[in-house]
């Protein structure tokens, strides 16, 4: 008889961490997917991300959610990478511009020197 109510205790004991454990962690059901058009983290749609958008970007953890650190690394990463794809444009349309003033002549009558016209004369 004391077998019967040790076994019968085991499986009360164990049904209710089962029925905790599912209520805390959840039945191992997926999340549904983010609502496309609702996010609570903006970027800019009237002008292009800069890295200074990235770094104050700050996604809300979640239970079970992500490792902070992890993210916080690639979010830095990627501010990095857009610091740098920033600088480059800024260096080659710089660099367009001064090709393009070399070889616009700054007076607007200015006629463009023929280069045969001075072997003619």
């Amino acid at each position: 008889m004391s077998a019967v109510v040790f076994v019968l205790g085991v499986l009360v004991v164990g049904g209710l961490l089962f029925l905790g454990a599912s209520l805390l962690l959840g039945r191992g059901e997926t999340q549904p997917p983010a609502e496309l058009d609702r996010s609570p983290v903006e970027l800019p749609d009237d002008r292009p991300v800069t890295g200074d958008d990235v770094r104050a970007l700050r996604i809300s953890p979640a239970f079970r959610g992500y490792r902070m650190a992890e993210v916080d690394w690639l979010l830095d990463q990627l501010a990095r990478t857009l610091d740098e794809r920033d600088a480059e444009l800024a260096g080659l349309r710089a660099e367009l511009t001064a090709r393009s003033r070399q070889e616009m002549p700054t007076d607007p009558g200015a006629a463009v020197a023929d280069p045969g016209a001075e072997h003619d004369a």
